[in-house]
């Protein structure tokens, strides 16, 4: 794909959705990055509605350390890997309170060295809670990426680095939003939606789909 279809791309997800955010809901860097490591294998949906839970009760690094495991799982058991979860996520408070004055460091080796928190999770606080231009690349932004031969690559690293050479600037920091919300609710896994996307003619994919057959009408 060249750079002039990746701009006319970029710049037709923006006039669609001119401030892209993420769907979880969370107040300061702490809620986002207690909500990202619980969105692991789970939907937005779910872990909002656990935060809302838990949140009210506890929404400080102190405040979560002091439930413990056992009281922070009935919070968040209705997510996946449930119990990994709450252990990762004390652990994680523990450390920020034990080694970073219960901040969220704007730093990706130190959110990285962050119990429970990966490569992808670090990029999207520092994206969404510090303004960085970073690219989380989940499972929906592989997929397009790949599908749309948008920044093709192998691996989760592989596509990110993509995006780093190829999304024109300008468009950077709001980026890896655009792209899980097409992959979320147009260029879907299963069906993509390609006959009402609005940059089907710019995609480079190898098979599109067809509009689904409409039903014999009923007579009135």
């Amino acid at each position: 794909m060249n750079a002039q279809k990746r701009l006319a791309i970029f710049s037709r997800l923006a006039a669609e959705n001119p401030a892209p955010e993420t769907e979880l809901q969370f107040e300061g860097p702490f809620e986002l990055l207690i909500a990202v490591m619980l969105s692991a294998q789970a939907t937005d949906k779910s872990v909002n509605q656990a935060t809302s839970r838990l949140f009210p009760v506890a929404n400080t690094p102190a405040g979560i350390r002091g439930l413990g495991v056992d009281g922070l799982i009935p919070f968040i058991q209705s997510i996946g890997l449930y119990r990994t979860k709450a252990k990762h996520v004390i652990e994680t408070c523990a450390r920020l309170l034990d080694e970073h004055d219960g901040l969220v460091p704007e730093n990706r080796e130190a959110l990285e060295a962050l119990p429970g928190v990966g490569r992808k999770t670090a990029n999207v606080v520092l994206n969404t809670a510090f303004g960085w231009e970073t690219f989380a690349v989940d499972t929906h932004i592989f997929r397009v990426s790949n599908r749309m031969r948008l920044a093709p690559g192998r691996t989760v690293l592989a596509v990110e680095k993509a995006l780093e050479r190829h999304v024109p600037a300008g468009f950077r920091k709001g980026a890896h939003h655009w792209l899980i919300l097409h992959g979320r609710y147009t260029c879907k896994a299963r069906q993509p939606e390609c006959w009402r996307c609005n940059i089907e003619d710019l995609c480079e994919s190898r098979a599109k789909a067809a509009a689904p057959a409409q039903g014999p009408r009923l007579p009135a």
